[in-house]
């Protein structure tokens, strides 16, 4: 069930002979809805098995005369497949539903499973990372994704716990670690697993990427919605955009701005948006999810982020 789908189209706006990127296609919750609003849609994941369960709808909307393309690539690369400017780009930071439901995936300690946690089915699993990286990069990693502030400690169990290749396993070397009781309600396990599946698929790197792809494929009028699940996300994306508005802090007396002011390339940036009591009733995981919509100017792109901090 995507969160926030009405206010998310509401953002959009899409109607018919508009092109909208959905960046993360997921199980198709976004797409279905700018579909029944007639626009056509280019959709995004790098998840192979979001792209093969797509397929069923790809050929459902061709049957009735719409259009949907799908495409299995990380978001920050949508420059390639798209040959012309958007109306307007959803970007769902972060895991989906579907791979948080699937035990096989490694992605939650709900039921056990391989200690994966990989997006694209790819690359270096969370088992990986694990039993190889040196104890300090574990810590690292914990506390910078994770805002653990036990980091070390935790890391030091890992490190002696391993081999470790199951969910459960790293769950329960966790919960050791910060003396953690079955009654209390937070699991200190979420945060260790939060940071080792952000760490593993490079997101925070992935939505910069992401938010500099969508600067430079919308076009002037081109609206902007993305919906985060944690606060380094959305902090990163409520940055960008007060960046790219002209909304941030200027120079002073005491500290002089550092270059020429910038046309701002995104307007009217919305507030960040909530989930009401009605969404949250059937919708538990909206609790976390918040909205940060704009609009495209006809400014030129600014250029990366990290290249703008160089």
């Amino acid at each position: 069930m995507p969160v926030l789908l009405d206010e998310v189209v509401e953002a959009l706006a899409p109607a018919a002979g508009q092109l909208i990127v959905d960046a993360t296609f997921g199980a198709g919750g976004y797409t279905r809805a700018i579909l029944a609003r007639g626009a056509a849609v280019v959709a995004f994941d790098r998840d192979p098995d979001a792209i093969r369960d797509g397929s069923a709808l790809v050929d459902g909307v061709l049957a009735n005369g719409a259009s949907l393309r799908l495409v299995h690539d990380t978001f920050s690369g949508m420059e390639r497949a798209l040959e012309e400017p958007v109306d307007g780009l959803v970007m769902d930071i972060g895991v989906s539903s579907m791979q948080l439901d699937q035990a096989e995936r490694g992605f939650s300690f709900q039921a056990d499973g391989p200690l994966d946690m990989r997006m694209g089915q790819d690359g270096e699993s969370a088992a990986d990372f694990l039993n190889t990286a040196d104890e300090a990069l574990i810590a690292d990693v914990l506390f910078r994704y994770g805002e653990e502030p036990r980091s070390r400690r935790v890391a030091r169990a890992i490190a002696a716990a391993r081999p470790l290749t199951r969910t459960s396993e790293l769950a329960a070397v966790v919960r050791r670690a910060l003396g953690h009781r079955p009654h209390e309600k937070k699991d200190p396990a979420t945060r260790a697993f939060q940071a080792i599946r952000i760490h593993v698929n490079r997101e925070l790197d992935e939505l910069v990427d992401g938010l500099a792809a969508a600067e430079r494929v919308l076009k002037p009028g081109g609206r902007l919605a993305v919906v985060t699940f944690h606060s380094l996300e959305d902090r990163l994306v409520k940055r960008f955009l007060r960046d790219r508005s002209g909304a941030a802090p200027g120079g002073s007396r005491h500290l002089p701005a550092s270059g020429p002011a910038r046309r701002p390339s995104f307007e009217a940036v919305g507030r960040g948006i909530r989930a009401g009591e009605v969404e949250l009733a059937r919708n538990p995981r909206a609790r976390s999810a918040t909205l940060r919509t704009a609009r495209r100017t006809d400014a030129a792109a600014w250029g990366h982020q990290r290249e703008l901090a160089a």
